[in-house]
Protein backbone atom coordinates (compact mmCIF):
# COMPACT_ATOMS: atom_id res chain seq x y z
CA UNK A 1 0.00 0.00 0.00
CA UNK A 2 1.34 3.44 -0.89
CA UNK A 3 1.90 6.44 1.33
CA UNK A 4 1.05 10.06 0.61
CA UNK A 5 2.31 13.20 2.34
CA UNK A 6 0.35 16.43 2.02
CA UNK A 7 2.09 19.65 3.00
CA UNK A 8 0.94 23.23 3.54
CA UNK A 9 -2.67 22.59 4.51
CA UNK A 10 -4.41 25.71 5.73
CA UNK A 11 -5.00 25.65 9.50
CA UNK A 12 -8.72 26.29 9.02
CA UNK A 13 -9.02 23.35 6.61
CA UNK A 14 -7.11 21.12 9.04
CA UNK A 15 -9.44 22.12 11.90
CA UNK A 16 -12.54 21.41 9.80
CA UNK A 17 -11.06 18.04 8.88
CA UNK A 18 -10.41 17.28 12.56
CA UNK A 19 -14.04 18.12 13.43
CA UNK A 20 -15.37 16.05 10.51
CA UNK A 21 -13.22 13.08 11.55
CA UNK A 22 -14.46 13.35 15.14
CA UNK A 23 -18.09 13.44 13.99
CA UNK A 24 -17.51 10.29 11.97
CA UNK A 25 -15.61 8.56 14.78
CA UNK A 26 -12.39 8.30 12.77
CA UNK A 27 -8.86 9.56 12.99
CA UNK A 28 -7.93 12.43 10.69
CA UNK A 29 -5.88 9.99 8.60
CA UNK A 30 -8.83 7.61 8.23
CA UNK A 31 -11.11 10.53 7.37
CA UNK A 32 -8.75 11.76 4.64
CA UNK A 33 -8.48 8.21 3.30
CA UNK A 34 -12.30 7.92 3.15
CA UNK A 35 -12.62 11.31 1.44
CA UNK A 36 -10.02 10.42 -1.19
CA UNK A 37 -11.58 7.01 -1.83
CA UNK A 38 -15.02 8.62 -2.29
CA UNK A 39 -13.59 11.28 -4.61
CA UNK A 40 -11.96 8.78 -6.96
CA UNK A 41 -14.67 6.08 -6.84
CA UNK A 42 -15.94 5.13 -10.28
CA UNK A 43 -19.33 6.56 -11.06
CA UNK A 44 -21.45 5.94 -14.14
CA UNK A 45 -21.22 8.68 -16.73
CA UNK A 46 -24.34 10.84 -16.40
CA UNK A 47 -26.65 11.09 -19.38
CA UNK A 48 -26.38 14.65 -20.59
CA UNK A 49 -29.03 15.11 -23.27
CA UNK A 50 -32.34 16.85 -22.60
CA UNK A 51 -34.32 13.78 -23.63
CA UNK A 52 -32.33 11.64 -21.18
CA UNK A 53 -33.01 14.11 -18.38
CA UNK A 54 -36.74 14.17 -19.17
CA UNK A 55 -36.85 10.35 -19.35
CA UNK A 56 -35.13 10.12 -15.96
CA UNK A 57 -37.56 12.67 -14.46
CA UNK A 58 -40.73 10.89 -15.62
CA UNK A 59 -39.51 7.34 -15.07
CA UNK A 60 -41.73 5.57 -12.58
CA UNK A 61 -44.54 8.12 -12.75
CA UNK A 62 -48.05 6.74 -13.23
CA UNK A 63 -48.87 8.54 -16.48
CA UNK A 64 -51.90 7.85 -18.70
CA UNK A 65 -51.33 5.93 -21.91
CA UNK A 66 -51.48 8.20 -24.96
CA UNK A 67 -52.77 6.40 -28.07
CA UNK A 68 -50.91 6.69 -31.37
CA UNK A 69 -52.80 8.88 -33.84
CA UNK A 70 -54.20 7.31 -37.01
CA UNK A 71 -51.86 8.50 -39.73
CA UNK A 72 -53.27 6.49 -42.60
CA UNK A 73 -55.09 9.48 -44.09
CA UNK A 74 -52.44 12.09 -43.38
CA UNK A 75 -50.51 13.50 -46.32
CA UNK A 76 -46.91 12.36 -46.60
CA UNK A 77 -45.71 15.76 -47.70
CA UNK A 78 -45.92 19.29 -46.41
CA UNK A 79 -48.42 21.70 -47.89
CA UNK A 80 -47.39 25.36 -47.94
CA UNK A 81 -49.87 28.05 -48.96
Amino acid sequence: MGALTIRSIDDEVKEKLRVLAARNGRSMEAEVRALIEAAVAERPEPERGLASQIRRDVEGLDLPEIPEPDRSEMPRYAVFD
